[in-house]
């Protein structure tokens, strides 16, 4: 695919489509990787987003128990 670079003020850039955007989820910041003669764009993905909340909903719904017992005999680390 070819994309012209257009001026953006004193810099250039491209612009990318509407359904590229949605396609792989672009928000506003995007990862720029520069490897062996390329520019690799990555969209940013937020680790953890909404944990806190399906965390309280598991806490909620009393599915936050540990799946396996302690491994150690002697937790107290005295």
């Amino acid at each position: 695919m070819q994309v012209s670079v257009v001026q953006i003020g004193n810099s250039k850039g491209i612009r990318l489509s509407k359904a590229i955007l949605e396609k792989y989820h672009i928000g506003n910041k995007i990862e720029l990787v520069l490897e062996d003669n390329q520019i690799i764009l990555k969209p940013l993905t937020e680790t953890r987003k909404n944990w806190e909340a399906f965390f309280a909903e598991m806490h909620q719904n009393g599915e936050d128990k540990l799946l396996i017992d302690s491994v150690f005999e002697n937790e107290n680390w005295d």
